[in-house]
């Protein structure tokens, strides 16, 4: 697919992706993307909230700004991941993840 906006051209499988409507996108992709907006908004949330307390000190901003970095390494990472496998391998290790995540917070609780 070839998408033009006035004089920019683009070609590849991103801008297929990203030219596709989200109602007819994969369930997959539609849950991702509903992930992250729930994910970036709460953490946003926690941090408005944190700071409207004055519990955010600022001299932790620094270190938070750096583990963004492998936060968006492990986004194109699973990008990358979630582009080559089907989506039925996909709902599965999904499932199979948050199960374990289930299981720590379980175990961490009962400890």
């Amino acid at each position: 697919m070839i998408l033009r906006v006035g004089t920019l051209v683009a070609e590849g499988p991103a801008v297929e992706r990203a030219s596709r409507p989200t109602a007819t996108a994969a369930p997959e992709i539609n849950l991702v993307q509903a992930l992250g907006l729930s994910f970036t908004v709460s953490t946003l949330a926690l941090a408005g909230s944190l700071a409207w307390r004055g519990a955010l000190p600022l001299e932790s901003l620094g270190l938070s700004a750096l583990a963004v970095v492998p936060a968006l390494a492990g986004m194109g990472v699973g990008q990358l991941v979630r582009d080559r496998i089907s989506p039925p391998v996909f709902k599965r290790g999904f499932l199979v993840v948050l199960g374990l995540l289930g299981s720590e917070m379980i175990l961490r609780a009962a400890v």
